[in-house]
């Protein structure tokens, strides 16, 4: 299984602040690829620079260490972020959804207005 972490699910795992669901323990133990987004890093980043949150600067390295893999936004799924209905109007939401379409991928999240679109999901708790 390849799996897309969303990203509260890597702050929880950098901060240590959350314990995963057992379902999504699991699948993180069990999968043939685990990947972070670049739109999880644009999101923290905004979220850094308007005070909602606080982070290393050194995340992306903590992110690489971690043996996670970096998913590239390509041109496709930023574009079919337009065909989605809205279920979520977060933009970085709805291209992770998007990207998980494009991708065939499985997202990790406690999120659970991404589970109303045709993707996915592993209950991060």
């Amino acid at each position: 299984m390849r799996l897309l972490l969303d990203t509260h699910v890597v702050l929880w795992g950098l901060e240590g602040s959350r314990t995963l669901s057992p379902a999504a323990q699991e699948a993180i133990e069990q999968a043939t690829d685990l990947l972070f987004s670049v739109v999880s890093l644009a999101e923290i980043g905004v979220k850094a620079a308007i005070g909602k949150l606080s982070v290393p600067r050194d995340l992306f390295e903590h992110v690489l260490r971690s043996g996670v893999q970096v998913l590239r936004l390509d041109a496709e799924p930023a574009l079919a972020v337009a065909d989605l209905p809205m279920h979520h109007r977060d933009p970085f939401d709805r291209l992770l959804v998007a990207q998980a379409r494009s991708e065939h991928l499985t997202i990790i999240t406690s999120d659970r207005r991404i589970a109303a679109y045709d993707v996915p999901v592993v209950d991060a708790g």
